[in-house]
């Protein structure tokens, strides 16, 4: 195995890493983002208001692309084991 194809693995490392991590943290920015923007509506200043609706949705969006995320690190371990078996 060459630098090349360490690389590469590494390449492909970090952006399955970065589509594992997506989902959750895109719901939790639009959550942070909804209930700040309801707090400046309501001037509602209550710092601990955020982390309970941030919390349930992270986990639900867990749920639901939990599916999604084990079919691509499925597919990932594929690819790496056929690449160990090449050699």
């Amino acid at each position: 195995m060459n630098s090349a194809e360490v690389l590469d693995v590494g390449r492909e490392a970090i952006w399955l890493t970065l589509q594992l991590c997506a989902p959750a943290l895109i719901v939790g920015l639009l959550v942070g983002v909804g209930i700040g923007l309801l707090q400046a509506l309501t001037q509602v200043q209550e710092a601990t208001l955020v982390y309970a609706p941030k919390i349930v949705a992270i986990f639900v969006s867990l749920l639901i692309f939990l599916p999604l995320m084990g079919a691509l690190l499925s597919g990932f371990m594929q690819h790496i084991a056929a690449r160990i078996a090449s050699l």
